[in-house]
């Protein structure tokens, strides 16, 4: 007889949460901690490690993004500054991390398209955050993308008719 197995996280639409998903679900749990205790990355990933499904998300991608926006935090932060109403520290720290993955997934993660970059920290905003955060994650992180991928953007917008 099989031991029964631990159900798989699902997203709101029914099918199973992608790796990449849970990487950054995980990562965005762990840069909370990090934005109220200040937490080394090291610490925060034991305590993530003890979650249960950790094993099942993208380790290569959550170290990315976890250690990456701890350690690029201010750089991070000066270029959601430029988009954003208020200053970061101002932010919900749930809003302020899941911007901070958008921002390092736009900045480092080319392979990501930045429309998928957009939607993967909407989506986040609409599981963890406040009740309007996707819409002003959404906001941010689009201008966002016009500055840190111009070429990219442009290309995805329809051509002017004239």
């Amino acid at each position: 007889m099989n031991a029964p197995q631990a159900p798989k996280p699902v997203s709101r639409r029914g099918a199973p949460k992608s790796s990449r998903r849970l990487a950054r679900e995980v990562a965005l749990q762990g840069l909370y901690e990090w934005l109220l205790t200040g937490s080394d990355s090291g610490t925060i990933l034991a305590h993530m490690a003890e979650q249960e499904g950790f094993e099942r998300c993208d380790r290569a991608h959550l170290d990315a993004l976890l250690c990456g926006c701890i350690e690029e935090a201010a750089a991070l932060d000066a270029v959601l500054a430029r988009q954003v109403d208020r200053p970061t520290q101002e932010l919900s720290p749930v809003e302020h991390a899941i911007l901070l993955i958008g921002a390092y997934e736009l900045r480092h993660c080319l392979d990501v398209p930045y429309k998928v970059a957009i939607n993967e920290a909407v989506e986040l905003a609409k599981s963890f955050g406040g009740t309007d955060g996707h819409r002003y994650v959404n906001g941010v992180l689009d201008r966002t993308a016009a500055e840190l991928r111009p070429h990219e953007v442009q290309a995805a917008r329809p051509p002017a008719r004239g």
